[in-house]
């Protein structure tokens, strides 16, 4: 963990990534709106929605009318979680930016936390589920051990502190998303590239716990058939990077 910068942002931009989520972004998108405003965050909120099938983009489309602060995205590209974060990337406004997942995982009251961090003078603020306070319920049993098995890997490889790398639910200030560019992952390996170049370059960070809960609506997306390669790859990425390129991309003052 390293010590805060001093940039602070303004607005807090969210972007949630959504493939055939229709039936849980109303909700998703009710308890974030109403907990950032609560809580005085101005803010925007970006859905991408990623090549859905089941009316997702209409959905949003009506969430907009009652508040322009929703705003849809389509991801015209690739389909992908990490093509669809990356067009959500491309489009925000605000100072800041947090990556939420659309299937009410995430703990609307953390992004406001890592706001408040942000605020504080950090450029990222990870989540970990797997640190006291922190509560997660109805984890898939054979996913936990894979997450687990993974990050003690990426701790490994990197000799981090942090335990949870592969979580999604991570802020980021504009200025450490601009010097973590270019981003390659066009999958759920984009959980990882992020912090791993964001640690990697010299970027201030800070780990806050967070909360999870199992989806209630809806099939998740994540495939460790079709992940685990592609993990590895970024990881060796970014690894090799950090080993042999002389410090080329680290943060500038």
């Amino acid at each position: 963990m390293q010590e805060a910068a001093s940039d602070s942002p303004k607005v807090l931009s969210v972007v949630i990534p959504a493939r055939n989520e229709a039936r849980s972004l109303p909700e998703t998108v009710r308890k974030i709106s109403a907990t950032l405003d609560s809580a005085s965050v101005p803010f925007e909120l970006i859905v991408v929605d990623d090549h859905s099938e089941d009316g997702t983009g209409e959905v949003v489309k009506s969430l907009g009318m009652s508040d322009p602060r929703i705003v849809l995205v389509e991801n015209k590209g690739a389909p992908g979680y990490g093509y669809a974060v990356r067009r959500g990337l491309e489009t925000f406004k605000g100072a800041a930016v947090v990556i939420v997942m659309a299937d009410s995982s995430d703990d609307p009251a953390d992004i406001v936390v890592y706001y408040t961090k942000i605020l504080a003078g950090y450029e990222c603020v990870f989540g970990s589920r797997f640190c006291r306070p922190a509560k997660v319920v109805d984890y898939p049993f054979s996913k936990l051990l894979l997450n687990r098995f993974g990050n003690f890997f990426i701790q490994m490889l990197f000799l981090l502190p942090y335990n949870d790398v592969s979580n999604a639910f991570k802020c980021y200030s504009r200025r450490a998303i601009e010097g973590i560019q270019p981003l390659i992952s066009c999958h759920f390996n984009l959980t990882v590239e992020m912090p791993l170049k964001a640690i990697v370059r010299g970027y201030t960070w800070c780990v806050v716990p967070t909360n999870w809960y199992g989806r209630a609506k809806g099939i998740s997306k994540w495939k460790i058939k079709e992940m685990g390669s592609r993990y590895l790859f970024v990881m060796l990425y970014i690894w090799l990077e950090r080993s042999l390129s002389r410090n080329d991309y680290r943060r500038r003052q």
